[in-house]
This record gives C-alpha cells, structure tokens and sequence, in this order.
C-alpha cells in the first residue's frame, strides 16, 4: 500500500510539473482601477450572467453577483443559479424588507455595464 502511494504520489508531482501556469482570477476594483472598460451585460459560456471587463489587449469575463435588481417601481427581478430571470412583484418585496433597499441595483443599470464592485463576483480570464 505504501510503495502505491508514492507511485502515485511521484506521478502527480510529475504530471502537475508538466501543467501549464493555471490562470490567476482578478477583482472587478482593481481591473477598473488599471483602466479596463466594463460591456454589456452578457452570458457567459456556463450560462452565468456576468460582464465583460477589457482593455484591448486582455478581457476578463466577470460574473454577477446580484440575486435581484429593480425594474420599475412595481417590477422587480430575481436571478436563479442556471441564469434564469423571474419576474417578481417589487411592492410584495419591499413590504417584507420594510421599504426599498437603497443599495440594490436597478436592471437597465446592470444592462448598460454601470456596476459597482459589490454587484460582481470573481473576474476569470477569456481565451
């Protein structure tokens, strides 16, 4: 059992040797902080709603991390995990929370790439 261990030990060592750097994730703050542009709201190739982040040379694909956003005063959305919209009554909404969320954004926002730090998760690398 012991010398299977280190076969497979030393062939992992081996086989991780041979692997090519794996790409580092940035934050949304510091891509925007060197001057790359934030697109459209898009999907990615998972599905996943996120925003394109570039500067002509390299582009990073950034994922929202929004559960809901406003429409209209009386419409609202919520996003599930496998990128569906739903719509949702905003008054029922407001209601449960007490009044309005002044730090939720609204969805033409999000749409038109004018998003703040705390609204996008992890930035990954395109090829």
């Amino acid at each position: 059992m012991s010398i299977l261990f280190r076969r497979l030990a030393t062939a992992a060592a081996i086989g991780l040797a041979f692997v090519p750097g794996i790409a580092q994730a940035e934050s949304y703050s510091t891509l925007t902080n060197q001057g790359y542009a934030t697109g459209k709201l898009s999907r990615g190739k998972s599905g996943a709603w996120g925003w394109v982040v570039g500067n002509g040379e390299k582009k990073f694909f950034c994922r929202m991390n929004v559960a809901s956003a406003y429409v209209s005063k009386k419409e609202m959305v919520s996003f599930t995990s496998s990128g569906r919209m739903l719509k949702i009554d905003r008054a029922t909404y407001d209601g449960m929370l007490g009044g309005p969320d002044p730090d939720k954004p609204y969805l033409k926002d999000l749409q038109a790439g004018r998003v703040k730090a705390a609204h996008v998760g992890g930035c990954s690398p395109l090829r």
